[in-house]
């Protein structure tokens, strides 16, 4: 490596050795179940159904709440994680207002004892389409997967149910698919969509000195445009397009897992980028059950930094007045548990309440139309400009 890409990535390569010297710490993932394991949890469940039948009173399913902070503790190695013993939804098969969320809770895991029973998978998208007059929405479907996948505590691509992937990935990375098809990000000439089977991927290779986590999927394009990738080379960057969804977090991790190089993101410098960096590295309420899976405790905050809008002197009318909805939203991740751990961030939100503006990772651009990928990130990566 020349010297000045040594000098470039000297303070990603301190943080790196900071990161494996705590590595030891890491709580490790569960072992994932088989087959046999998960086709047994659903036949639990379903003569838990008959032994109520043969009593002479009606099937009753219990689902652990699934929006309930009082559900969740934090483990700063871990993030949210559901607690033993979590308080419950009762899904009655005599009350009108849920037999019909009872049936479409029977289908789906008979849909899915089928699934694991043959070896075979299905998308979401394809459990709606089997019998859309009794889901009615695709968001059911979506929902009920996920609460049986909780109720089971199985991961959910353990019920052999996928979804499509909203997220892509470029830079230096390629790998094998469950199918057994090489991905070479690198060589791609377009970003890469994130594999609707994350699980499956094998035989990650890779020199990259980081993993770039980009909210915005106009911002991530940006980057591709302007050769980010090729100038700070080697780098990982990934994009959720906003609220990621479960697969962009399980390649996320997946890379963590894999090649334990330091995680970054780029957000904006609103209540709502802070709240989605934290669902990478946290996680949220609702997959609070599959944490040890989702999560990177080890991500963070390169920018937008509202501190980053004064140094910088972004032009005034780029910047944007928080609504009482920000204000609102900005008040409760404040009070979220994980904050308590990162003071650093809390100033930062502490800044961004006190002057009461928020911008877009977009607002650079005022600066100059490849201030971001030519000055702000090779700067703030250079210097150790994160937190």
């Amino acid at each position: 490596m020349e010297t000045g890409q040594q000098e470039q990535f000297a303070e990603i390569d301190k943080l790196r050795d900071e990161l494996l010297t705590n590595i030891k710490c890491d709580v490790e993932p569960p072992k994932q179940l088989d087959s046999r394991e998960v086709l047994t949890r659903i036949e639990n469940v379903i003569l838990g159904m008959v032994a109520t039948l043969s009593k002479d009173e009606a099937p009753v399913l219990a689902l652990p709440s699934r929006s309930e902070w009082a559900n969740v503790s934090f483990d700063s190695a871990v993030g949210l994680q559901m607690i033993a013993g979590s308080s419950v939804t009762t899904v009655r098969s005599d009350c009108p207002l849920s037999v019909k969320r009872f049936a479409q809770i029977f289908k789906i895991l008979s849909i899915i004892y089928k699934l694991v029973q043959s070896n075979s998978y299905a998308t979401k998208r394809d459990i709606y389409y089997n019998d859309t007059q009794l889901f009615g929405y695709q968001r059911t479907v979506d929902c009920i997967v996920d609460d049986i996948s909780c109720m089971l505590q199985v991961p959910r691509r353990t019920l052999h149910v996928l979804a499509t992937s909203k997220g892509f990935l470029c830079g230096d990375l390629s790998y094998l698919e469950d199918g057994g098809s090489r991905v070479n990000c690198l060589s791609s000439s377009a970003a890469v969509p994130v594999s609707s089977n994350v699980a499956g991927i094998k035989n990650i290779v890779s020199s990259a000195k980081f993993v770039l986590i980009v909210e915005k999927d106009a911002t991530f394009q940006r980057l591709i445009d302007d050769g980010f990738c090729s100038k700070l080379c080697p780098c990982i960057m990934i994009t959720g397009k906003g609220f990621p969804d479960v697969n962009s977090r399980l390649m996320v991790r997946k890379l963590w897992d894999t090649l334990h190089i330091p995680v970054f993101a780029l957000v904006d410098a609103d209540p709502h980028g802070i709240e989605i960096m934290c669902i990478y590295k946290y996680g949220s309420v609702a997959m609070s059950f599959e944490a040890h899976n989702l999560t990177v405790p080890s991500v963070m905050w390169l920018g937008l930094l509202p501190s980053d809008l004064q140094r910088l002197r972004v032009p005034q009318d780029m910047l944007i007045p928080l609504t009482q909805r920000d204000e609102n939203k900005l008040d409760s991740l404040l009070r979220r548990p994980y904050l308590a751990s990162q003071p650093s961030w809390q100033k930062e939100m502490d800044l961004m309440r006190q002057n009461k503006v928020k911008a877009e990772i977009q607002s650079l651009s005022a600066i100059g139309p490849d201030f971001l990928s030519k000055v702000y990130l090779p700067n703030k990566l250079r210097y150790g400009g994160w937190i």
